[in-house]
C-alpha cells in the first residue's frame, strides 16, 4: 500500500533537508527559509514577531517552526501576537517540522513553516 502523502502539483512539499537547506519542490534552497504552500521565502532564522510577520498576512491556521536541531520554547507574547491573527504556533526541531509540514499540506491544511536550515 503506498502511504506516500498526495500534493496537489502547485502545494510546496519538502523532501531533504540539512546541509544547510532544503529542497522543495525539487527546488535546492540555501539557508532558513518560509515555505508557503505557493511559495518559499529566504528567512532570516530569528525567531520573533517581525521576522515572522510575512506569515500573519497569510491566511493560515497553523505556523509550524523548525527550530534547528532541537526544539525552543515560544515566548508567551509571540503566540500571543499570531494568536491575534487566528494562527497557533507548534515550535519542534527542523526535521519534524519538515515532515509535519508535508503531511498537514497532504491534508490541505493552510500551514506555512518556519525552517531555521542545519
Amino acid at each position: 500500500m503506498d502511504i506516500t502523502p498526495q500534493f496537489a502539483e502547485s502545494m510546496n512539499h519538502i523532501t531533504q533537508y540539512g546541509d544547510g537547506g532544503f529542497t522543495i519542490s525539487g527546488e535546492k534552497q540555501m539557508g532558513s527559509v518560509l515555505v508557503f504552500a505557493d511559495r518559499v521565502v529566504p528567512w532570516d532564522g530569528v525567531i520573533s514577531a517581525e521576522s515572522l510577520q510575512a506569515c500573519a498576512q497569510d491566511t493560515i491556521d497553523i505556523l509550524l517552526i523548525g527550530c534547528g536541531e532541537t526544539g525552543a520554547f515560544i515566548v508567551p507574547e509571540l503566540r500571543a501576537h499570531f494568536k491575534m491573527f487566528g494562527v497557533s504556533i507548534d515550535a519542534m526541531d527542523t526535521g519534524a517540522a519538515c515532515r509535519t509540514f508535508n503531511i498537514l499540506m497532504s491534508e490541505s491544511r493552510r500551514v506555512v513553516a518556519a525552517l531555521v536550515a542545519i
